[in-house]
C-alpha cells in the first residue's frame, strides 16, 4: 500500500502547530481576551499577525496543504510559539528543513550528564564525543593520553577533520594516515550534505582546501562512506605501537552527537601500555 510520506508529515505539522497555538494565552502578547472569544489560546489571525505572515498561508499550513514553507517563516512561527530546540527541530524536519547549526545555542549542544558519567567510568578505554560539526566536545583521560590533550587545544584544533589534515602529530600517530584520512573525508561528506550552504561548513571546507593539498584532491572525489567499527594501529610517541578496536555510537537523547570508543587489545601489549600512560599522566 502506497503511503504519501510528505502528506503525513504535513498533517503531523498542522496538528502540532494547532496544539502549540492553543497552549498560548493572548495576554502573553498583550491581546485582549474579550467576552466573545471562543478559541482556546491564540486565534489563527493573531498567530499569523504575530509571526508576520499571511493568515491564509498560515491556515493552509495548519490544514496540511501542499505548500512550500521557508525557513524564515518557520523561524517566525517557532519564535511566537516559544518552541524549545527539540520542538523547533521537530517542526523544521516535518516541513522538510533542518535547524541551522549556527543558530543553536550552547545549552542545546550540551552533553547529557549520564553520558558524561559513562565516559568517565570507562577509565581504561579512550572515549570522546563529536558533534554535528565534528568538533570533539567531551573526552576522558585515556583519550587525552593517546590522542593528545584536548583540554589544551583550541576549538579549531579539536575539530576532527581539521586536525586530521593539519596536525603533523596526529598524522604521525596513525599507522596508515592516508587510508584513515580518505575514509574520514568520505564520512564527513555523508554528514555534511544536510549543512551545505551554512557559513561554518563553507569556511571549514574553504580553509582546508587552502592549507591541505590532500583534502583539496580527495574532497573533489565526492566519495561517501558511513562510520564503521574496526581495528586501528597507532604509533604513540611515548608508548610505541598500539592496536585498538574502535566503534562509534549514536547518542539516543542527542542523535547529532557521536560517541567513539577505543578498546585496547592484547596485541603489542596495548592494554599494558595504556595503563602505563595513564599512570604517567
Amino acid at each position: 500500500m502506497y503511503v504519501d510520506g510528505m502528506a503525513e508529515k504535513r498533517k503531523e505539522l498542522g496538528e502540532f502547530l494547532k496544539l502549540k497555538r492553543a497552549q498560548l494565552s493572548p495576554q502573553e502578547f498583550g491581546l485582549p481576551l474579550g467576552t466573545r472569544r471562543k478559541t482556546t489560546g491564540l486565534r489563527r489571525e493573531e498567530m499569523a499577525q504575530l509571526a508576520g505572515i499571511g493568515v491564509t498561508w498560515y491556515t493552509w499550513l495548519e490544514q496540511g496543504r501542499d505548500i512550500r514553507v521557508s525557513t524564515q517563516v518557520l523561524e517566525s512561527i517557532s519564535r511566537v510559539l516559544k518552541l524549545n530546540y527539540e520542538e523547533k527541530r521537530h517542526v523544521f524536519l516535518l516541513a522538510g528543513h533542518h535547524v541551522l547549526l549556527d543558530d543553536q545555542d550552547e545549552e542545546n549542544k550540551s552533553l547529557p550528564l549520564a553520558v558524561r558519567h559513562f565516559i568517565d567510568h570507562l577509565t581504561n578505554c579512550p572515549v570522546y564525543v563529536t558533534d554535528e560539526k565534528w568538533d570533539v566536545i567531551a573526552w576522558n583521560t585515556a583519550a587525552c593520553a593517546v590522542f593528545g590533550d584536548f583540554g589544551q587545544m583550541g576549538r579549531k584544533e579539536r575539530n576532527a577533520i581539521w586536525r586530521c589534515f593539519t596536525s603533523k602529530e596526529y598524522r604521525n600517530l596513525l599507522d596508515d594516515w592516508e587510508s584513515h584520512a580518505k575514509k574520514l573525508i568520505a564520512q564527513f561528506r555523508s554528514t555534511a550534505s544536510r549543512f551545505l550552504g551554512e557559513a561554518w561548513i563553507k569556511e571549514l571546507i574553504d580553509e582546508l582546501t587552502e592549507v591541505s593539498p590532500e583534502f583539496k584532491k580527495w574532497w573533489n572525489h565526492h566519495e561517501v562512506l558511513g562510520t564503521h567499527a574496526g581495528e586501528k594501529v597507532l604509533h604513540h610517541p611515548a608508548a610505541g605501537t598500539m592496536v585498538m578496536e574502535h566503534m562509534t555510537l549514536q547518542i539516543y537523547d542527542s542523535p547529532d552527537l557521536k560517541l567513539t570508543i577505543y578498546r585496547p587489545l592484547e596485541k603489542e601489549n596495548t592494554a599494558d601500555k595504556l595503563k602505563a600512560l595513564l599512570i604517567d599522566s
